[in-house]
């Protein structure tokens, strides 16, 4: 049986531990060093991998912590490792863990302005796009908000 689960990306991760060997692992933690200045390290509002079987499949986070109520997520799979449901686990997770700290909380997404698998993740997990909205890497995207 495959166990998946997330572990938080540290601020000072030891990119020389061999389970970190991946491009794609180097690339995201190189990521988080750049990120975490901007965002600040905020547990549980952070940066996660996703592991299955004790191999780094993806990565997941929050954007930062919680502004006026509101927390934004993101997630994505390795290529080698997509199609598994890895990203459907790290969106339900980033939800469990964000309900956790504040039943209220609104929690949003955004996606590329095109229908593709993480549209439909985000759908299957209750959310429903709201608008188009500017981001710094994508452009215009489409904005996603879970219903309550």
């Amino acid at each position: 049986m495959d166990v998946l689960k997330l572990k938080i990306i540290n601020i000072d991760e030891d990119k020389t531990n061999d389970i970190y060997a991946s491009n794609d692992c180097q690339q995201t933690i190189n990521a988080m060093n750049d990120f975490y200045p901007k965002i600040g390290f905020n547990p549980p509002w952070v940066g996660y991998f996703v592991f299955k079987n004790n191999q780094a499949v993806g990565a997941a986070g929050f954007t930062g912590k919680p502004q006026n109520g509101t927390v934004e997520i993101a997630y994505g799979t390795f290529k080698d490792f997509e199609r598994q449901g890895i990203a459907s686990f790290a969106c339900q997770e980033l939800i469990a863990i964000a309900k956790r700290e504040n039943p209220n909380i609104i929690i949003t997404a955004k996606t590329a302005p095109e229908h593709n698998s993480s549209t439909k993740i985000l759908q299957k997990n209750g959310f429903e796009f709201i608008e188009i909205v500017q981001d710094d890497e994508i452009g215009d995207a489409w904005l996603w908000m879970i219903k309550k």
